[in-house]
This record gives C-alpha cells, structure tokens and sequence, in this order.
C-alpha cells in the first residue's frame, strides 16, 4: 500500500512541510508544537479549495436528483408491474434521460467524499511513518519528501490537548489520548451527520420528503451509518488523521450552511426563509417583493400575448369564403371569426379570459365594477365593428 501511495505521500508530506515554514516564517516557533497541528488544518484547506469545483457540482448534482423525484417516481409506478425484460430496459433507457434532463447522476454527491480518500489513506500512513522516518529505519527512504528524520521527530513530538499526532486509540495506553480521541470521534461523527441532515431535509422540497422516496430513504440510511462507520473506525485513525476529518467535515458544514442559504433548492424551507430575508431588505429600500416583481413579469407576458393576438386582418370576399367553406382543411374557430366578422380578433380562450381578470384584479388593482364595465364597452365596441362590417360588405 506504501508504494502505491508513495507519490501522494510525498504531496501530503510537501504540503505540511511548506506550510510549516510560512508558519514558523510569521513568527510560529519551530519545532514541536501548535505549528505542526495548524499544518495538518492547512493540508485540509488545500485540499478542500483544490476540489471546490467538485463540491459545485455535488451541490447541482443533489439539487436536480431532488426536483427529478417526483419524474421519478411517476416513471417508477408506470412500470411497478411490469418485470419482463423488454420493460426493465425501456425503464432504465428512460431513467437515464431523465438524469441527463436534469444534469445529473446518482453518484456526483459522492465526489467529494471520494477524492479525498487517496489523501486520508496518504495522511494516515505518514503519520503511521513519523516513528520509522525518524529512526532512519522507514524502506528504502531517508525521507518522505522533504519530510526529513528531523521534521519528523518534530511532528511526532507535537500534540493536540497533551496527545501526539501520530498516537491513537488502539496503540497508546496514555488515558489522555483516549480521551481526546473518543472527543474528536465524538465531534466527527456529529459534524457529519448534521451536513448530511442539513442538506436532505432543510435543502428538499416538501413533495421530496415522502417516505416513498428512494432518494430520501437512502439519505435517512446515510445518516444514520456514516456517523457510527466513524464511530467503531475512529479508534484507528491516528490525533493528525482525526484532526484532518473534523476540519474537512467543519469546512463543508459551513460550505453547505452558506449555499443553502443563499442558493436554496426550489421549493424547499431552505428557499421560503431565503425569499423572506430578500423581501425584508426589499422592502426596506422601497421596492416590491419578489412575488409582487414575478407577477408584474407574469402579467408583462400574458399583456404581450394578448397583443399579438389582436392582430387586424383584410375583409374576406363572398367567393373566397366559399372556396375556404369548400376546401378540405378545417377552419380554425380564430379563423372563423375573422371571416364572419371582418375585422379586429377579440375572441380569448377561457384561461385567457381567467388570466387577464387576475391581472386586472390583482395587478392592475381595478375593482369588480370597473372590471365589468370595461368588460361590456369592450363588447360594444366589437357589436359596432360588426355592424360596420356587416354596412360594408352590404355596399
């Protein structure tokens, strides 16, 4: 495992030396001490920056995996009962375009977590290194990098509350280490199942959190493993490796804390307290909340489409709508009415109809009487178009 982790050994092992000395270089002392621990914290904010575009595209990933669940789970019932291979194959061509709609796979949230277990496994094992390094007894090494046998009695001589780095549970009988350990287990496995809780429940829409949803039964189950494989593995990891593990699940709680909070998933808690915080600065600085902004566009389009349907048209004459009667395509009802009456189109579906009263209600502000007496000039307006029309085609 040594050899197949050499080359990331060496980077782990760069990383710390070279923060060390920017440490030492601000005035840290040199040596054993605080500087080695606040090395390994380092370690763990380069790496975090390093995969902050997985980590992007792990918060996308869970965000179209949530609002793809009601699809989902409709393409789930429409093929319950159908177990013959043919529709096993149909169901799994469609369930993955429907990931590829909505950009995402069911494995993007596992990036993060991926990635950095090469580097874990390479942290683990340098610490597990330090004694033998020091010694002058590690392989075929002098050093780990420029981790030299010097710097490695330093870093192993460092502690974090009276226990060293390279200590842990199962290979001290020093009670101060156990103690810190079961501590730094205790806060490992806490900060990681509040990220999890966090994401899945304040960060998922209402229509997500059905108990039928095999997406948040599977993050219920996470939940509830990740904290205790931490938990019984824990023992193991050496102070340094556990002191990596609670910066990086600290990093990604307050990662996660401020993407929720300002990039909410629709329809989720997360997204009703975020559209709170902006209409309270909204209204504060005088402008209209969020909702009245999205109903004024609303009304802006529905206004646009009812002008592109009041378009004016050319009488139609006796023998060309006979021919039209005759013709073996169908009118179309918006047609009909342009020829029977000749002049300007102001015929709405029922949904038109119903929409461009809720903007003159709710937008425009008139009341039920000013609503119904445009409502009757507009028709009396049309029953003079007809008439005129009606003169005309008389001459």
């Amino acid at each position: 495992m040594d050899t197949m982790l050499w080359p990331l050994k060496v980077v782990v092992a760069w990383v710390m030396v070279y923060i060390h000395k920017a440490l030492t270089f601000i005035g840290m002392p040199d040596g054993p001490g605080v500087a080695w621990v606040l090395s390994i914290i380092g370690l763990t904010m380069v790496v975090r920056l390093l995969i902050m575009p997985l980590f992007v595209k792990q918060i996308r990933a869970s965000r179209g995996m949530q609002l793809m669940q009601p699809e989902l789970q409709a393409l789930q019932a429409k093929y319950k009962d159908k177990k013959d291979p043919a529709s096993r194959q149909k169901m799994q061509e469609e369930t993955m375009a429907l990931y590829a709609k909505h950009g995402t796979n069911p494995f993007s949230s596992c990036l993060p977590l991926l990635v950095q277990m090469p580097v874990f496994f390479a942290l683990f094992r340098v610490l597990a290194s330090l004694e033998a390094v020091a010694q002058g007894t590690y392989a075929n090494h002098d050093s780990i990098g420029p981790l030299t046998a010097q710097l490695a009695a330093d870093v192993q001589a460092s502690s974090v509350f009276g226990a060293p780095l390279s200590a842990s549970f199962m290979n001290s009988d020093d009670m101060t280490t156990k103690v810190v350990t079961v501590v730094m287990i205790i806060i490992m496995s806490a900060t990681q199942w509040y990220t999890m809780a966090q994401l899945s429940m304040k960060n998922m829409p209402e229509s997500a959190k059905n108990s039928d949803n095999p997406m948040m039964r599977s993050q219920r189950m996470m939940m509830t493993i990740m904290p205790i494989f931490f938990a019984f593995t824990g023992v193991q990891f050496q102070i340094g490796v556990l002191v990596y593990w609670v910066t990086t699940n600290l990093w990604t709680m307050g990662q996660q804390f401020f993407t929720i909070r300002n990039m909410p998933a629709p329809g989720s808690e997360a997204e009703k307290k975020h559209r709170a915080r902006v209409n309270a600065r909204r209204a504060a600085k005088g402008l209209p909340t969020l909702e009245e902004e999205e109903a004024a566009q609303r009304a802006a389009e529905l206004a646009e489409q009812a002008g592109q349907r009041r378009q004016r048209v050319q009488p139609v004459r006796k023998d060309r709508q006979k021919r039209k009667a005759g013709s073996a395509v169908p009118t179309a009802p918006e047609e009909q009415r342009e020829d029977e009456v000749g002049g300007v189109v102001e015929g709405f579906t029922a949904d038109e109809e119903a929409a461009i009263e809720e903007i003159e209600t709710n937008i425009v502000g008139l009341t039920p009487e000013e609503i119904a007496r445009r409502r009757y000039e507009k028709r009396a307006r049309q029953r003079q178009q007809r008439k005129n029309s009606s003169k005309k085609r008389r001459r």
